[in-house]
Parts: structure tokens; C-alpha cells; sequence
């Protein structure tokens, strides 16, 4: 397969190449060479496949996720998850990391796309959340309440299928009750369940919202903060002596803001959103300009934010940050598909051809990532 970019974005922050042929053989990348001669595709750009390190596909951007898993069975947000895989996939996300599912949902759908069974991208699931009992998350939780039950909820969590791990740190937005900016698993909870995944080359991420929380997490070896909106200097020095990853998740809040009247959630939520927006506002760029690696993840599933919409998360990066559009590109692609550790989401010989055909240049314009006009997802073409 041939396929031709009048403008090519390879996932690093180096220049484009302009009107090249990538060639694609078995799944991967054999060449990118000057244009010329047949091309089985032709688009004016090419980047690599969208990767969201931060997904709950059996949530569908209910108003209410708490609620319909309360109220729906495990059948049903089987198939919830599964349509969300496949809206993901032609939507341009070719890799996700899913960081919390019920019933070992996210890793049944996992093992199907990879044997081919049904269509979707390249998964890292978390399973069941490591939590408090009646912390954030315990309807999709696993209740924790010393070290040695951490020890064992993550040995649990790889039997059933885990390949990753996600604890919850601090109170979030969808649970009723949880305060987002308390602190709830203990440091040495979380130091324990940390050491033993990373004891099996299993990475780790925290739910992070409050301050205290969010160090606690990173004193504790986490791998990757999600959300963390209310970190401050400390934290920041920490971040960067240990080389960990902010996922800032900036489409969560947004998408709650954004359809407050008539969106049918409940008010609590709607008020905590608030609140983590202003902290979100005013400390994850200042994060971000002080060097702080932030990955791409946007939260997809909680309400009104939908799996084939990550396009969004990317844009909010540009306008939010301030990142130019090629550096929120990097951050959705070669940065996000580091934390989670399956390939590299690079354009390169070799690679895996994942690629997204675009009608515009995403570095002039960032919404370009909107207008997908095919997906190749392990060399296999998808329209949308």
C-alpha cells in the first residue's frame, strides 16, 4: 500500500515532510520516500493514529455515569464498550489505555480486538480501580484499607487480565461525596500497590485531583497523574526529578461546563466541575510551561465526552496550554503512546502503520484532526 501526504507529521516535534509516499507492508511501515509514480490513498496530510491515555469506554458520555452503571448490566455496557471501541477507532484513536471498567469489561474487549474479532484500537486496561472503601470510583473499585490489601488488589487486577493499574488518590467529580481535593488512599497504600506492579513491569496511574494527593502519588513512584488540577511548585519540582506524566484530562470538566443547563446531571457534579476548572485554568499550563511532560487523555465516557470526539482533548491542549498545534499533536501521539507502552506512534521504517489521512494540515489548524477522511489501524483501512 502506498499512501501519499502533501504534508506529513512523523509524531515527533521535528519539521514536516512535504509530498512523500509512506509505503506499508504487512502492517508496518517499509518506507517514506519522495513522491512518486501510483498511490492507493492520497490525502494533504498525514499523522500518526490519535493515542488517549485516559479513556472508561463502557461510559458513553452519559449525564449521569455513576448512575447507569448502577442501573444497566453488565451485558449491556459490554456492548456500550465495544460501540465505543469502534466510534473510537474511525474517529482517528488508534491506541487507548482504559483506566477503570467493571467486570473485567475493558479486558475482554482488549483480547477481542486483538485476535480480530471486532473492530478497535490498541488497548492497556486497568480493570477494577484500587480505592478506599466508599472512596471516588467504588462502583467500578476494588475497596482497599491497608498496604497488604493493596498488595493483593493489584495481584488481583493482573489475574483478571490487567495490564496496567489505576488508584485513586484523592475525592473526584463523579461520585457523590467524594471532595476532589481530599486525599483518600494513604501513602503507604499507594507505595505498596505501586512497588508491586512495577515489581512485575505493570506501569501505574493515579487519580489525582487535590494537592496533597497528587504528591502523595508522586513520592510514591506513580507512573502517570490524571487530572491533577489543583498541583502546585512542589509538585511541579516532583513531576520533573521523577520524570512522571500529567494526563490533565481538559476535556472532562469542559464537556460537564458545557451543557450545564438542560444536560440532566447531577448538581453536585456540576458544582465540583466548577470547581476543578478554576484550579484546572490556573495550574495545568503553568505546569506545562515549567516543563512538566503532559500526555494526552481526555476522560472519554464521562458526560457529554465521547469516545470519537478526542479531537477535542487536542484542541484544548492548543488553546488552554498553549501549545502550538504540532506540539499538541506530539502530546496525543509519541507522548501519550510512551506512558502507556505499546509502540512508539511514530512514522518512521518499521513502525506500526498507524496513520490518520486528513483533508487540512493539522499544524496550521488543529481542528483538522476533525475532518478524518481514512484511518489505518495496523495497516488496515477504516473510513469514517
Amino acid at each position: 500500500m502506498i499512501v501519499r501526504a502533501g504534508v506529513l507529521y512523523d509524531g515527533t516535534l521535528e519539521k514536516p515532510k512535504r509530498n512523500v509516499d509512506v509505503a506499508i507492508e504487512a502492517g508496518r511501515i517499509t518506507e517514506i520516500r519522495a513522491a512518486n509514480g501510483d498511490a492507493d490513498f492520497t490525502a494533504a496530510c498525514v499523522t500518526p493514529g490519535l493515542v488517549n491515555a485516559h479513556v472508561h469506554l463502557e461510559g458513553s458520555g452519559e449525564p449521569d455515569m455513576m448512575q447507569m452503571i448502577a442501573t444497566t448490566t453488565q451485558n449491556q455496557r459490554m456492548l456500550h464498550a465495544v460501540e465505543n471501541a469502534r466510534k473510537a477507532l474511525h474517529a482517528g484513536v488508534t491506541t487507548i489505555r482504559d483506566v477503570g471498567s467493571s467486570h473485567g469489561i475493558s479486558a475482554d474487549v482488549r483480547d477481542g480486538v486483538d485476535a480480530g474479532r471486532i473492530p478497535g484500537p490498541r488497548m492497556r486496561v486497568a480493570g477494577l480501580v484500587l480505592c478506599m472503601t466508599g472512596g471516588h470510583g467504588w462502583p467500578i473499585g476494588r475497596e482497599i484499607d491497608s498496604p497488604d490489601e493493596a498488595r493483593k488488589a493489584v495481584r488481583e487486577q493482573m489475574k483478571a487480565g490487567a495490564d496496567c493499574i489505576k488508584m485513586i488518590a484523592t475525592g473526584g467529580v463523579m461520585t457523590k461525596g467524594a471532595v476532589p481535593g481530599n486525599a483518600q488512599l494513604t501513602p503507604e497504600e499507594l507505595g505498596a500497590a505501586i512497588a508491586e506492579a512495577h515489581r512485575h513491569g505493570v506501569r501505574v496511574a493515579a487519580h489525582a485531583i487535590g494537592t496533597q494527593g497528587i504528591k502523595n502519588a508522586l513520592r510514591a513512584g506513580i507512573d502517570s497523574i490524571e487530572h491533577g488540577h489543583m498541583l502546585d511548585d512542589e509538585a511541579i519540582a516532583l513531576f520533573k526529578e521523577r520524570g512522571t506524566y500529567l494526563v490533565p484530562t481538559l476535556t472532562a470538566p469542559t464537556c460537564i461546563l458545557e451543557h450545564v443547563e438542560g444536560g440532566g446531571m447531577p448538581q453536585f457534579v456540576v458544582d465540583k466541575a466548577r470547581f476543578v476548572n478554576e484550579q484546572m485554568l490556573r495550574n495545568i499550563k503553568r505546569a506545562y510551561e515549567n516543563g512538566v511532560k503532559i500526555a494526552g487523555g481526555s476522560d472519554a465516557g464521562t458526560p457529554f465526552n465521547y469516545h470519537e470526539n478526542y479531537a477535542y482533548e487536542v484542541e484544548l491542549m492548543h488553546t488552554l496550554l498553549g501549545m502550538s498545534p504540532q506540539q499538541a499533536l506530539h502530546a496525543a501521539t509519541a507522548v501519550a503512546a510512551e506512558l502507556i507502552g505499546l509502540q512508539r506512534s511514530i512514522l518512521a521504517p518499521s513502525e506500526p502503520a498507524d496513520l490518520l489521512l486528513l483533508k487540512r494540515d493539522a499544524g496550521e489548524d488543529v481542528r483538522a484532526l476533525r475532518d478524518v477522511s481514512v484511518v489505518l489501524a495496523r495497516g488496515v483501512a477504516y473510513r469514517p
